[in-house]
């Protein structure tokens, strides 16, 4: 008897808990509510919609000055770019990359 009202208080909690917001703390799910709020009130439907969420989903929202922000690179990953365009573009793998790279980036 106890486990059964133990049960019946814990999917309580979890049901009350999904309604009142607390699952949607995960950011991802806002994303998708928010993007579903948006795509709802373009009235998009159908393939239309699905194009939308997806795009809506898989773009970075970050304010413009974070954006701004996250492009600079520095000195270090400037210096990490030339090198793996460099790697790349003379075909190199396994160990003789991994010494050019060493190399490369100790310069």
């Amino acid at each position: 008897m106890k486990t059964l009202i133990t049960s019946i208080a814990i999917s309580l909690f979890l049901a009350l808990a999904i309604n009142s917001g607390i699952a949607s703390a995960n950011p991802q799910h806002q994303k998708m509510k928010a993007c579903s709020g948006e795509a709802k009130a373009k009235n998009l439907k159908g393939q239309e919609r699905k194009d939308f969420m997806k795009t809506c989903l898989s773009t970075d929202q970050l304010p413009e000055e974070k954006k701004d922000e996250a492009k600079t690179m520095t000195p270090q990953q400037e210096k990490m770019k030339k090198c793996n365009a460099d790697a790349r573009e003379k075909s190199l793998k396994g160990p003789d990359r991994k010494s050019f790279m060493k190399s490369c980036l100790s310069a």
